[in-house]
Order: structure tokens, then sequence, then C-alpha cells
């Protein structure tokens, strides 16, 4: 099988399967994208994606209707991520199938994706809403927001030039809202809040953001734009260390949330909130 971004059901009509399938799943290998951009192994950096599902459902032994949240969390390691849409096509499979209780379901999704995604760990976590607490949603990101800043945009292709640094030493926490891509295949928006955590040289706050601005009108999947935004910067400023976090607004039910750092990570340090966009 071909597991390339135009062989998936992205932007084809699909058919929605009445009964569990995992055969749904579209694995597509992540050196396609990143031998663009200098990636190879060992990875330069460490991090994981999270993605949050807020369509799970199933039916009972009884078969009555469960509704839950998913969370799903893969290592940066992973050979392969899974196309959205047929992670969401994978989830509807068990909107008519019947299941004992919630760690029914998660154990089968755990075996599922741990075949497809070939990654040193995965994490899978459905929760039923009845078992849900209040969670707090945040307005923004932690740091300084760039958009604040009173520039001049013209560039919508990305543009690494803007990339520069000053003399000075720097250890901050940048962020900015107005990161937008488009969907590799389907050409569809795709909106992000990016943070980034550095140590070094400082960098030049005003080419930053409109580097951050000219992803505008490129088409990459959400991972991919967070890894180039790492590398590039990792190459045209060099910091001593560097963090980059992506979280994306959903669609189909779906966000991801890419990290990536030159420092090791756990799941654990990380906590997957929810900005009031998602």
């Amino acid at each position: 099988m071909n597991h390339t971004p135009e062989h998936s059901t992205l932007g084809k009509k699909t058919r929605y399967d009445e009964h569990y399938n995992p055969d749904l799943l579209f694995p597509i290998a992540r050196k396609l994208k990143r031998s663009e951009i200098g990636i190879s192994t060992p990875l330069p950096f460490f991090g994981f994606d999270t993605w949050n599902h807020f369509e799970v459902s199933w039916l009972n032994e009884k078969g009555k209707p469960i509704v839950a949240l998913g969370e799903i969390i893969y290592s940066a390691d992973s050979e392969n991520i899974i196309e959205s849409k047929s992670m969401k096509l994978y989830f509807n499979s068990f909107n008519n199938t019947q299941f004992k209780d919630a760690e029914t379901v998660q154990s089968i999704i755990q075996k599922a994706l741990t075949q497809r995604l070939n990654a040193s760990f995965v994490l899978i976590r459905i929760t039923p809403l009845s078992l849900l607490k209040d969670e707090k949603l945040l307005a923004r990101l932690e740091g300084f927001n760039l958009d604040e800043l009173d520039i001049t945009c013209s560039a919508y292709h990305t543009d690494a030039s803007y990339l520069k640094i000053e003399n000075e030493y720097a250890e901050e926490i940048l962020y900015s809202d107005l990161l937008k891509s488009n969907c590799l295949v389907t050409n569809q928006p795709d909106w992000c809040s990016v943070q980034i955590t550095y140590k070094g040289k400082k960098i030049n706050r005003e080419g930053l953001l409109r580097y951050i601005v000219s992803f505008r009108n490129d088409n990459e999947f959400h991972e991919q734009c967070i890894e180039k935004i790492f590398m590039q910067i990792m190459q045209y400023c060099k910091p001593d260390e560097l963090t980059v976090y992506g979280r994306s607004t959903r669609r189909g039910g779906i966000d991801i949330n890419a990290y990536r750092s030159t420092k090791p990570v756990t799941v654990a340090e990380i906590k997957n909130y929810r900005l009031c966009r998602q």
C-alpha cells in the first residue's frame, strides 16, 4: 500500500463504517517531509505529538451510547504519523459498535495505533465525560506576545531570511497566535499558536514574527510546520537551547499539538492544557 498523503482519504468522498475497523487508519512516513528540511537520524530534537479528540463515542453492552474525550500522545521518533481524516474515520467506526467499557476501548486503540506508528511510546487515554473535572481554558500561551509588535508584513510563504540575532544574550519565552498554514492535500486553513523558548544570542523579535507570518500560504501538516520552525531557528540563530511548541485548533473534532526541544522531556512535564481557540 502506498502511504503518501495523496493516497489518503483527505479531500475525497468517503463512506463511514458502521462497525469497528482499524484498517481505516492511514500511516504516513515522517521521513517523506523531514528529508526536505534536513532532518535525519539520530533526530536533532526530542519531543512528542499530542492529539485531543473531542468526538469519541461507542455503545455499551446494552446498546446505550457513551461519549468521551480521547488523548493520544506519541513520540517524535515514531516512524509514521496518522493522517488526521483517517483518524477521524477510525474513531467513527466505534460509534455503532458495542464495547464493555472505556478501558476496553482504550486497549483496542492502543493496540491499533502502536502497530501503525512504530514509536518508542504511545499513550492513550479515553475518559468518559462523567469522569471529567472542570478544566480551565487558557487565553494565551506563556511568554512575551510577539503579536503586539507593530510590523509590516508582505511575505506569505516561508522566508527564513527574517531570522536574525542581536549581540546580547537572552533567555526568554516568546509566543504568537498568528501561525497559519494550509493542509498539505486539501488546502484547507490550519490555525496554530506557537511558543518559542530559547537560550542564546537574542533573536530579533520583529524578524521572528515576520517569519511566523510567512507560513501563511504554505502547505504543510501541523507537525511539519513546528519541525521546520525548530530546524530553521537552529540553523539561522544557533541558540544554545530551543523548544518549539505548537497548539493547533480543531479540525473534525481533533486538535494536534507538537512539542520539539533540544532538551529531553517527559510527557508528564508538559501539561496538556487547552487554549480558548481549542
